[in-house]
C-alpha cells in the first residue's frame, strides 16, 4: 500500500528529508544498508569511506573541445571526497579556452603542457601534483564510466589491495568494436603476463587505481602510451612486500577514430617495446 505523504509530515517537509540524507553519507549508508543489507551494499560497491579520505583523479587531456566538459562533469557527480587534476598536452582545438573557465572550481587543478608530449607525459605531471589517499587515471573522453569509482576504490579503502585495474574483459558490457584492437590488446597483455608473471586480463585498460604511496616509488619514462606496460611492469617487480593486485569488471563505451580516437598501430608496438624493456631495464 502506498504511503500519504502526510504521514511523513508533507510532501516539503519528505523532500527536505530525503535531501538531508542524500548530503550526509553516514545517514545515506545507514538507509540502504536497511534497505538492501550491508552485503548486498559491499557487493555494488556502497560501503563506508573514511573520514578525510580524498580521492585524486588524474585526467590527460589533448583536444577533447568535445567531451571534456561532460566527462568532468560526470567525476564531481561520484559521491566521493576529491581533487581533480586535469593535464592539457597542448591541446589547439579550443579544449584550452574550456581549462581555462574550470581552474576557478574548487576542487580543480588546470596543468598546461607548454608543447605536445603524449599521455605518459601527460600522467607523470599530474602524479606530481595528487594529494589524496587514493589516485585513479581517468581518460578524457567518455569510453569509461566515472560511476564506477566506488567499486574501484574498494580493495583499496578495505586495505584488500594496493592497486586496482578495471578490466574490459571480465564480465561487464561493452560497446562492439574493432576486433584488430581486442587481438591487440590480448596479444600485448598476454605479453606483459609473460615478463611480470601476472595473471591480468587487460593491461592496457585506462582505468589504474594506486595508493599514492605506490606512485611515490616509481619514476614514469614513457611519454606516450607506453604508460601501460611500463607501470605494470614497476608495480609487478616490487618485492618483499609485493603489491596487492586486483582486478574488476568494468564496462567500457569505446569509441570510433571518427570519433576522436587517437591510439594506433605505432603505439601497440611501442607498448611491446615498453613490455620487453621495461621489465629487464627501469
Amino acid at each position: 500500500m502506498a504511503a500519504d505523504s502526510s504521514s511523513f509530515g508533507g510532501a516539503d517537509e519528505l523532500q527536505a528529508t530525503i535531501g538531508r540524507i542524500a548530503e550526509d553519507p553516514e545517514k545515506r549508508l545507514k538507509v540502504l544498508h536497511s534497505l538492501l543489507g550491508e552485503v548486498a551494499c559491499r557487493q555494488i560497491g556502497i560501503f563506508p569511506v573514511p573520514p578525510n579520505f580524498k580521492l585524486s583523479v588524474v585526467i590527460p587531456v589533448y583536444n577533447e573541445l568535445q567531451w571534456i566538459k561532460e566527462i568532468v562533469r560526470r567525476v564531481q557527480e561520484v559521491p566521493i571526497p576529491k581533487e581533480i587534476i586535469l593535464v592539457d598536452d597542448y591541446s589547439k582545438d579550443g579544449t584550452r579556452a574550456i581549462l581555462t573557465e574550470m581552474e576557478s572550481i574548487p576542487n580543480i587543478r588546470v596543468i598546461y603542457h607548454d608543447k605536445n608530449q603524449g599521455k605518459g607525459a601527460a600522467l607523470r605531471t599530474g602524479f606530481k601534483h595528487v594529494s589524496g589517499d587514493v589516485v585513479i587515471v581517468q581518460d578524457a573522453d567518455l569510453e569509461y564510466d566515472p560511476a564506477e569509482y566506488p567499486r574501484l576504490i574498494q580493495p583499496i579503502v578495505e586495505n584488500r589491495a594496493d592497486v586496482v585495474f578495471g578490466s574490459r574483459f571480465i564480465g561487464e558490457n561493452h560497446r562492439v568494436l574493432y576486433f584488430w584492437h581486442y587481438i591487440a590488446n590480448k596479444v600485448l597483455t598476454t605479453l606483459s603476463n609473460f615478463f611480470t608473471n601476472l595473471n591480468l586480463t587487460d593491461m592496457e585498460t585506462c582505468y589504474k587505481v594506486f595508493r599514492r604511496e605506490v606512485l611515490q616509488g616509481i619514476n614514469i619514462k614513457s611519454d606516450r602510451f607506453g604508460f601501460e606496460p611500463e607501470i605494470t611492469a614497476k608495480i609487478a617487480r616490487k618485492k618483499r612486500p609485493s603489491w596487492r593486485i586486483y582486478e574488476i569488471p568494468i564496462s567500457y563505451s569505446g569509441r570510433t577514430y571518427e570519433e576522436g580516437k587517437k591510439i594506433g598501430l605505432k603505439d601497440a608496438f611501442n607498448a611491446l617495446y615498453c613490455i620487453v624493456r621495461f621489465w629487464f631495464k627501469d
